[in-house]
């Protein structure tokens, strides 16, 4: 299985906020059909302050060409989209057009393997 982390901003507006959490704890069926039909297996999205953090892990058939060709033919995926547009704004080093962000992963720990015990 695949992971990845994407960033992006929410205006910077207590109201707001609240508002898009509230959509994100009971999203539209279609929605989360989407999200499950494109290869997503799993998808957390965390949030401090303004800034939001998600986890996405998918499985082989997923792919972001795929997805964002399945999204701008399904209206309720670009409604949705729509909306979400009033609470979110890009990270500063965004270009044009640009919203989710990949994030690059820098470190990682990995649990050391048990010592073998002799016979």
């Amino acid at each position: 299985m695949k992971r990845y982390c994407l960033a992006l901003d929410l205006k910077d507006d207590a109201a707001l906020i609240a508002e898009y959490e509230t959509y994100h704890k009971n999203i539209w069926p279609e929605i989360a059909a989407s999200i499950t039909d494109s290869g997503i297996d799993r998808m957390e999205i965390y949030r401090t302050g303004n800034r939001l953090f998600m986890i996405m892990e998918v499985n082989e058939s997923f792919s972001f060409e795929a997805k964002a060709k399945a999204d701008a033919a399904n209206e309720k995926v670009q409604e949705w989209e729509t909306l979400m547009w009033k609470y979110q704004q890009a990270l500063p080093l965004a270009k044009p057009g640009e919203k989710w962000m990949m994030m690059e992963k820098i470190f990682e720990t990995k649990t050391p393997s048990a010592p073998q015990r002799g016979n």
